[in-house]
């Protein structure tokens, strides 16, 4: 591997120890979850302060920069049905009192690229502070695998019929497969000619299933209306390519 190419790699791996979970690090803290010896580490913390990615607030605290919300702003500008589909994806948060998400597929990874848990009531559940989402054993990575004809890797023996059944009915489940207690559903968001944008997801605690029925409704209804203002109009079915490996 390149110098340079090291060098932006750890830069990245750095920016992305930032979650809702860790606001701050000091340096000491973050080498030590980075694995990373804290010459190096303050190499990166230097260079990443200096680009204004990086905030330093105090002797050896940092905390993410405010260039990062010019990026992100030019991102989702760039993206025309992120706006709808986080606004679907709050109301639903709302709405159903659980955490709603947004994923999407970047090469054969499954990223959260939002959460929302505005009026949420209970606890966490797992994996909501996680970015790459497990392909095998999330709702939403289930069914961009299925809809993209994709195996995951850790896919069960069963996984060509899961999938044909993931796109016959349109949505994906899974229970307790991530970790026991937290369940998931997910149904697509789709574009012109019926292209998968992404997925639009619920994940809660498993006991929330008794009432699955009413909360895939409200999945279904809102991935239809944001759906319908990007462009898709729902005709015959059209069979989905096949599953394979890549």
């Amino acid at each position: 591997m390149t110098r340079t190419r090291s060098t932006v790699e750890g830069a990245v791996g750095v920016l992305e120890a930032f979650d809702a979970d860790h606001a701050e690090w000091t340096l000491s803290a973050l080498a030590a979850h980075l694995g990373l010896p804290t010459s190096t580490l303050h190499e990166h913390l230097q260079t990443l302060c200096g680009c204004g990615l990086l905030l330093q607030v105090g002797r050896g605290r940092y905390r993410l920069g405010w260039r990062l919300l010019k990026l992100s702003s030019a991102l989702y500008g760039s993206v025309p049905w992120y706006a709808p589909a986080h606004d679907a994806m709050t109301a639903l948060a709302r709405g159903t009192h659980l955490l709603a998400f947004l994923a999407v597929m970047q090469g054969r990874q499954v990223l959260c690229v939002a959460r929302s848990v505005q009026g949420r009531e209970g606890g966490a559940v797992a994996g909501e502070t996680q970015f790459v989402l497990p392909a095998h054993a999330s709702a939403s990575g289930k069914l961009l695998y299925a809809l993209h004809g994709l195996t995951p890797d850790a896919a069960p023996a069963d996984w060509p019929q899961e999938a044909q059944a993931i796109r016959r009915s349109g949505h994906a489940l899974a229970r307790d497969e991530w970790e026991a207690g937290t369940s998931g559903l997910a149904v697509p968001l789709r574009g012109e000619g019926g292209v998968v944008l992404a997925a639009l997801g619920l994940s809660f605690p498993t006991g929330r299933l008794r009432g699955r029925e009413a909360l895939l409704r409200r999945l279904t209804d809102a991935a239809a209306e944001v759906s319908w203002g990007l462009g898709d109009r729902p005709g015959p079915a059209v069979h989905a390519p096949a599953p394979k490996r890549v």
